[in-house]
């Protein structure tokens, strides 16, 4: 058994974004933690009150107290152990939490970047678009993953279309392009803000008389090509809310499913779209700004291959050539990241909460300022619904695509990373590859650099000797090493302050 000085301290990612940063969980996590920790259940009795007993969805408060647990030993813990000088660290288990946890989101971020760029992308240029979208259809995709799927469709249709409509110009007959899109709900104020950041294969594929396929290089948009798009798109999501009766009409009700299934979810999500508080003695009140200037003038569009048009902003400025597989990388954890960066929350001496943010705004803010309580609710607001893809492929890329094997292996010289199959592509079988399971270690490795299974005693290798489980052995070993063998429960709800102001902000149309 090891000795106390000897457990050294619990590991797991810090994403700060997009950028690389390292540092021990006990340190990365508290102040997030401690704010879940000591405001949890007073936010909950809040927004119970609110909703006259109904409170938030189960799926959000469980995605809370299973934050409480992550990177906790008393909830279990991997041992690992260096074979020469027998030094041993403890390992907490994670959460696995979707909506905000900065851990476990730069894990996932790590993962499915190295697994995009290995098996999925092909050594091909790519070119990033990014479709923003009006307040109010932020606020009715955020839940309604049946409409914001097809609204996405109608901008990937679109995009297909333009690639195509280019090739044909060029005199490739019947190219072919593929999409990958993930659906981000979060802006850079913890703002819900569902956007799509979809990267574009930047040209088309045609198909070759041997069976193979090559590809034709697309050449890059002009402003004015960027603005038509948009305003196509713009058109076909209008016609897209008229059939489904969703249009803005001040003469007719909109349906609002999600203020009969949560009232209070929906205030809340109504008040981040439009950066205001809904819960607390600020309700109705705008998010405190840092560094803020009232007379400075809001810039919608701000760089080339860009266009603004009634609250749709498209945005393709960002190119990255077949050979820059680090840059592309970095690119696709950029999309994948966690809302939350650790390195930009800071508690202040009274109690509140400060965030940087990583770039300030037009208007000059440069950290936004939030009451523990609001905090949360931003928080809660950013949490996904259960079992919902917010990463989807689309053209050559779409998982029953028929030339998608022969496009993703495109004069790829990838590594196989995992076990490999025969598929019977048609014309020719190729190999497809089966991506392995990534460990946290080589995780570490290929993201920040750093080998964590190096002895920081001797040097040695260290590896896994067992995961503890069993909540009986768990409290054993944390019982003789000295540390708490109990994680730490959420404060109790504090007293009610009073307050004023509505819950509900009226989203403008």
């Amino acid at each position: 058994m090891a000795s106390p000085d000897a457990v050294g301290a619990p590991l797991a990612f810090s994403p700060g974004g997009a950028g690389r940063t390292y540092q021990p969980r006990a340190a990365e996590q508290r102040v997030l933690h401690t704010i879940v920790r000591e405001h949890l259940e007073t936010f909950l009795r809040e927004a119970a009150q609110r909703a006259e007993g109904a409170g938030l969805p189960d799926f959000v408060e469980q995605e809370f107290r299973d934050f409480l647990t992550c990177g906790i030993l008393a909830h279990g813990f991997a041992r690992v152990r260096c074979g020469s000088c027998a030094f041993e660290r403890l390992v907490p288990f994670s959460c696995k939490g979707r909506g905000f946890c900065p851990s476990c989101g730069g894990r996932r971020m790590t993962e499915r970047a190295a697994h995009l760029v290995d098996h999925v992308l092909p050594r091909v240029p790519v070119r990033q678009w990014v479709l923003s979208l009006p307040h109010r259809l932020r606020y009715l995709l955020a839940w309604n993953h049946a409409l914001c799927r097809a609204v996405l469709d109608v901008f990937i249709r679109a995009l297909l279309d333009f690639y195509h409509r280019q090739a044909s110009r060029s005199g490739v007959s019947n190219g072919q392009t593929g999409t990958l899109t993930v659906i981000q709900r979060f802006g850079g104020g913890l703002n819900l803000n569902v956007h799509f950041h979809t990267l574009a294969l930047d040209g088309v594929f045609s198909e070759e008389e041997t069976g193979g396929v090559h590809f034709h290089p697309a050449r890059p948009p002009s402003d004015d090509e960027v603005a038509r798009l948009l305003a196509t798109i713009r058109a076909r999501v209008r016609r897209l809310l008229r059939r489904r009766g969703l249009e803005d009409d001040d003469d007719v009700p909109r349906p609002d499913p999600l203020a009969d299934e949560s009232p209070v979810l929906a205030g809340i999500s109504a008040a981040s779209v439009q950066g205001r508080i809904a819960l607390g003695r600020r309700a109705g009140a705008r998010v405190w700004r840092l560094g803020h200037d009232p007379d400075a003038p809001w810039v919608a569009s701000t760089g080339p291959h860009q266009a603004h048009l009634d609250g749709f902003d498209l945005h393709a400025n960002l190119w990255v050539p077949a050979t820059d597989r680090t840059r592309l990388e970095q690119l696709c954890r950029y999309l994948l990241r966690p809302p939350v960066a650790q390195d930009r929350l800071l508690l202040t001496g009274d109690g509140r909460v400060r965030v940087t943010l990583k770039t300030p705004w037009a208007d000059g803010t440069s950290h936004l300022l939030f009451e523990p309580l609001e905090l949360l609710e931003k928080l809660a607001a950013l949490i996904p619904r259960p079992r919902v893809n917010l990463v989807l492929y689309h053209g050559v890329l779409a998982p029953h695509a028929r030339w998608r094997p022969r496009a993703v292996s495109y004069e790829g010289s990838k590594t196989p990373l995992g076990e490999t199959r025969a598929v019977d592509s048609g014309a020719r079988r190729v190999a497809e590859f089966r991506p392995r399971y990534w460990a946290w270690a080589d995780l570490m490795r290929r993201a920040f650099e750093l080998d964590v299974l190096a002895c920081p005693r001797c040097g040695g290798r260290m590896r896994l000797i067992a995961t503890i489980e069993d909540p009986r052995v768990i409290r054993r070993i944390l019982a003789h090493l000295g540390l708490p063998t109990e994680g730490p429960a959420p404060c109790p709800a504090r007293p009610p302050p009073r307050r004023t102001g509505a819950l509900f902000a009226a989203i403008p149309a």
